[in-house]
């Protein structure tokens, strides 16, 4: 037996053991459920980018203002696109020393750690979750 999987809002077909189904969604269903998810996804890229902020390195904030030119709200990839971000996110030096007491490597890893679970809860409950 193979795995359902949706392809579009209109159906697709799913192989069963006893033969074949069709699966067909509302016609709203992307009415309804599309803006929650996009409005859903604007919040966790704009929330990654303010609680990550206090984490990043800060020298001449321009690292900050790259994630900010380099990610399009929306899209789910947040991105640092100063050409120094990747060295800066895996220097080994310790956290506080760039400048702030939370300022330091691997700073999306850190926020995550502190900030995620809250951060997929709310964008869960926006997205019509529970």
């Amino acid at each position: 037996m193979t795995a359902p999987k949706i392809e579009t809002p209109r159906g697709t077909i799913v192989q069963t053991a006893n033969g074949s189904a069709e699966l067909v969604f509302s016609p709203d269903f992307v009415d309804k459920w599309q803006g929650q998810y996009t409005q859903a996804q604007k919040f966790v890229d704009s929330e990654v980018l303010r609680l990550s902020e206090p984490y990043t390195p800060l020298l001449t904030s321009m690292l900050i203002k790259s994630s900010i030119l380099g990610t399009y709200v929306g899209n789910g990839e947040v991105s640092w696109i100063a050409p120094y971000a990747r060295k800066q996110y895996y220097s080994p030096r310790a956290p506080g020393s760039m400048t702030g007491p939370l300022r330091g490597p691997f700073w999306f890893e850190r926020m995550k750690a502190v900030s995620g679970e809250k951060l997929i809860r709310d964008a869960r409950l926006m997205a019509g979750g529970e």
